[in-house]
């Protein structure tokens, strides 16, 4: 089935009170592992690149990586740009066969962020193109975005920005941050302040990034076999799952993705230290994965039988 826009599949998501995954890919493993869980749970999926990955794996091999997951199957599967931050990368990607992009204009002025993302409408909407950008920002790292805090999205300028840039989704800032080390004390997200984005916004689909659960076991795991990955902290999956009732369409996750593989893998050479074969090491890796977006599918994005 060829790639499709988020379009239709985040019109059903928002009737259904259910969320697509948006799952952040970097190698053959991860797709295949992304891959064979949707097909299980038949499930809408979009896959996402960004700028970092671009870079490791080049657009040229992450195109031909998506024409082979897509040939055999019947799900509808949308390829989308992580954080492009500026209109060049959107538009390499626009031209090289990307159905969605993000603009993150959100570490500019507001005005700005406005006008660099009313830019990338206007041509990726003359190629349809869909279009998320982001108002606001989350604190963390991942890849190559950053940022020492969280600046929430405020609920009346969302709609201000959302009919002067013309963007099809908005991410928003409620709580989530990127990376493994999401918080501190408990975990909160400011549902009053979603509340109040979908009533002013309603039909309209919203965005959560940094939502990762950075699940305990696979941490444990890590540090088990030689990883120091001490303090991690993700979004509880129960929080994670009221969200995607409440108008948020598309739920962002890499650090749980990155963290299962590497677990997994730490774990095969203390077992298996005489084994040298890339192939050993990755198999149980991309299964792992598989397991945990279908478990991400079912439970906690509630997408499965939804394709």
């Amino acid at each position: 089935m060829p790639l499709t826009s988020p379009r239709a599949m985040f019109a059903k998501a928002y009737a259904e009170g259910f969320a697509v995954g948006a799952f952040n890919v970097n190698n053959m493993e991860i797709i295949q592992g992304i891959m064979a869980a949707a097909q299980e749970e038949r499930s809408p999926l979009i896959l996402q690149v960004s700028a970092g990955a671009r870079k490791y794996a080049g657009q040229t091999y992450i195109i031909k990586l998506m024409e082979a997951a897509t040939a055999d199957t019947d799900l509808p599967v949308v390829l989308h740009l992580d954080h492009g931050q500026d209109f060049d990368i959107c538009k390499a990607v626009i031209d090289g066969g990307f159905t969605s992009v993000m603009i993150d204009g959100s570490h500019l002025p507001y005005e700005e962020n406005i006008a660099l993302t009313k830019k990338v409408v206007a041509y990726a909407h003359d190629r349809d193109v869909f279009v998320e950008a982001e108002l606001g920002r989350l604190a963390g790292v991942e890849d190559e975005v950053s940022s020492e805090e969280n600046v929430y999205t405020d609920p009346d300028q969302a709609v201000e920005f959302v009919q002067r840039s013309g963007c099809d989704s908005l991410a928003i800032a409620i709580g989530t941050s990127h990376g493994a080390y999401k918080f501190k004390g408990e975990p909160r997200l400011d549902f009053t302040r979603l509340e109040r984005i979908t009533a002013l916004l309603p039909n309209y689909p919203l965005v959560l990034h940094g939502a990762s659960s950075v699940l305990p076991e696979f941490v444990a795991m890590a540090n088990q076999y030689g990883g120091k990955i001490s303090g991690a902290r993700g979004v509880p999956e129960d929080m994670l799952r009221r969200a995607a009732s409440q108008g948020v369409c598309k739920i962002n996750i890499d650090t749980d993705l990155r963290l299962v593989m590497t677990a997994t893998i730490r774990k095969h050479f203390a077992e298996h230290p005489e084994e040298f074969d890339p192939r050993s090491y990755l198999k149980p890796a991309r299964e792992a994965l598989a397991g945990i977006v279908r478990h991400k599918m079912r439970h906690v994005l509630g997408c499965s039988g939804k394709a």
